[in-house]
């Protein structure tokens, strides 16, 4: 049997914190409602800031299934929802045809029945199982067309889909649900209406002291500091890409690698395509421009510590 859903906003952040993910009071709290209401919950933000965690987290947490839909541009019903295994199909109406009894209307039944129906991500999501409904992840919505956000709603209202060649199918418990966008384009309203929305900005730099300290608690505490406002401090320039928390987690654990106990220029220098994934701004922060903040946030960090 697996856990109860969360009975408070405590609780949330309880199980939270149980998978390592440092959450801030909102954020808890949209998600206490969504579970609470059954609505699917709509996460924005920038890429790397811990949105699809949160579906891996309560999937572990909460002991579901996590069935998840990685959106790109294209994606289709027969990628997303079902289609058909055309080759079994084909093979079904030979043997039929070789057995030499072949009633036309029967063999359109039986080839278009759930034995012949490949089930994709969405649709897979409609089904309980003995430890409840999954956790479905719709990952990065705004990288698909409109038109696939449309055919979204029937299943975000009613949590069904309907096969014209059998039927609709509705979920006995509906599943819950996780839609994550890095805001590349908007979504629809229409699609919005139907879930809680929040949006998960960068943490500061308390709650990501703590993030890098759950999630690589072995990490010098000097080192731990000095690089979390390193990356906060690189978040106020003006970089075609700030770092996430990822890219921070990823930073931690290559001067760990390292055996770093403290940042110096050249470590930055070495590790800064960790951090950053472009070259223009890499160039930008690579040398004096890193030597001078990194000489900030020491004077800053020592500052903190006489007082």
């Amino acid at each position: 049997m697996s856990p109860a859903l969360p009975s408070s906003i405590d609780v949330t952040l309880a199980l939270l914190n149980q998978g390592d993910y440092i959450a801030d009071r909102a954020l808890a709290t949209t998600l206490f409602l969504s579970l609470s209401m059954g609505k699917p919950l709509f996460l924005e933000g920038e890429a790397g800031v811990g949105k699809t965690e949160i579906a891996k987290v309560l999937s572990q947490a909460l002991g579901r299934r996590l069935v998840r839909l990685q959106c790109y541009e294209g994606l289709d019903v027969s990628s997303a929802v079902y289609e058909w295994n055309y080759s079994r199909q084909m093979i079904e109406i030979r043997l039929a045809e070789a057995s030499g009894s072949v009633n036309k209307q029967d063999l359109s039944t039986d080839v278009f029945s759930n034995d012949f129906l490949i089930e994709r991500p969405l649709l897979q999501a409609l089904h309980s199982d003995e430890n409840g409904p999954p956790v479905l992840l719709i990952d990065e919505l705004d990288r698909t067309d409109e038109p696939f956000e449309a055919y979204l709603l029937e299943i975000l209202s009613d949590f069904q889909i309907t096969i014209p060649e059998i039927g609709t199918i509705k979920a006995e418990e509906p599943p819950i649900v996780i839609i994550t966008s890095n805001r590349t384009r908007e979504i629809h309203d229409a699609l919005k209406r139907r879930c809680l929305y929040h949006w998960i900005d960068y943490p500061n730099s308390e709650r990501e002291l703590q993030i890098v300290t759950a999630k690589l608690p072995g990490i010098d505490v000097q080192l731990s500091q000095q690089l979390v406002a390193f990356v906060q401090r690189l978040r106020d320039e003006d970089l075609f890409k700030s770092p996430g928390v990822a890219e921070t987690l990823d930073w931690a654990d290559a001067l760990t690698q390292l055996d770093k106990v403290a940042l110096d220029s050249e470590a930055i220098d070495n590790t800064l395509g960790t951090l950053l994934k472009y070259q223009d701004d890499i160039a930008r922060i690579r040398g004096s421009e890193a030597a001078q903040l990194l000489e900030q946030i020491k004077t800053e960090l020592a500052a903190t510590v006489g007082s």
